[in-house]
């Protein structure tokens, strides 16, 4: 009888490991990736090409959810809600993840409540102007700009956006006095640029390679370390002496704080897979997203890199939003 039960607890050991394994593997259902902006923009079009290969290669359902809104703080909300293993991510930004933390002093999230698992792309910061307008290079419009202090006006996306960041910085370095005009978008400041209401713009590469390749905004300096392969006649604000004025919207895949390291790894596996395949690169490459897919410390010591940069901009210059 002894024997019997030693071989019905060994049979039902045998019975619980694979059970216990399939409950313990991920993904076994479908992730939900939280997008903190409206359908159709660059952040969207990012987590659902990205999302669209992962679902592939991980052979479960990626589904994305646009939650905009309370920057960011919807989206934050709404992805802890739903715990932390794993099926409820998000794509931030450097406004989320590095700016807003000091820009406003009653942000309803905390960064801490978040886990870089990856960063997916970076969209460079480029200094835009209308065609046939005075600025025929970037040379020109900073031998303009400094000998006619306060007279020019740059329009950026908003408000504490990486555009109006970037700005900040250039003015910073270049020793600049520029009328900042913000716009509620990226879209309406480029609008306004092709229309001539106004010269000047800060915009990031995806928003405006449209605008580009129709003729109706001309690139004057590009805010990267090297030129871009996709615009060789633009050149770099270092070349230009700038070497400090570099700037990029910076966009990763983000998880609850306290998912399960295997989890993140996972997941951090998945994204830098479908980042580097080929279809999703060009993808990336043409909407004007230079394509990432990181690993997790990569990315945590870039923001670290970025909070002591940005945060001591903002600081200086006593930048405040609420």
């Amino acid at each position: 009888m002894k024997n019997a039960f030693i071989a019905l607890a060994v049979l039902a050991g045998v019975g619980a490991g694979p059970l216990a394994l399939a409950q313990s593997a991920f993904p076994s259902k479908p992730i939900r990736w939280v997008v903190p902006y409206p359908a159709g923009g660059g952040s969207d079009f990012m987590a659902r090409t990205v999302a669209a290969q992962m679902s592939a290669d991980l052979s479960q359902s990626v589904v994305v959810d646009n939650k905009p809104g309370g920057n960011g703080a919807i989206a934050v909300q709404d992805i802890l809600r739903g715990g932390a293993d794993g099926y409820s991510v998000m794509n931030a930004d450097n406004g989320h993840l590095v700016f807003n933390p000091v820009l406003y002093k009653n942000l309803t999230y905390k960064v801490s409540d978040l886990a870089p698992v990856s960063l997916i792309g970076r969209v460079p910061m480029m200094l835009i102007t209308t065609p046939g307008s005075e600025f025929k290079t970037a040379k020109d419009f900073l031998a303009k700009a400094k000998a006619n202090p306060g007279k020019y006006s740059v329009a950026s996306a908003g408000s504490g956006s990486p555009h109006h960041l970037s700005l900040e910085l250039l003015k910073q370095s270049a020793g600049l006095h520029l009328v900042h005009i913000p716009y509620r978008g990226a879209a309406p400041a480029l609008a306004d640029v092709a229309g001539g209401q106004v010269t000047l713009a800060i915009s990031d590469f995806a928003a405006a390679a449209g605008f580009i390749k129709g003729g109706k905004v001309t690139p004057l300096a590009i805010a990267t370390a090297e030129r871009s392969p996709q615009l060789p006649d633009v050149p770099t604000f270092a070349e230009l002496g700038l070497k400090d004025v570099e700037a990029y919207a910076l966009v990763g895949l983000v998880a609850p704080a306290g998912t399960p390291a295997n989890v993140i790894s996972t997941l951090q596996q998945a994204t830098a897979k479908a980042m580097h395949n080929p279809a999703v690169s060009k993808k990336f490459t043409d909407f004007g997203v230079e394509p990432v897919g990181s690993t997790t410390a990569d990315y945590t010591a870039l923001l670290d890199r970025e909070n002591t940069r940005w945060h001591k901009l903002i600081r200086d210059l006593k930048i405040q939003l609420d």
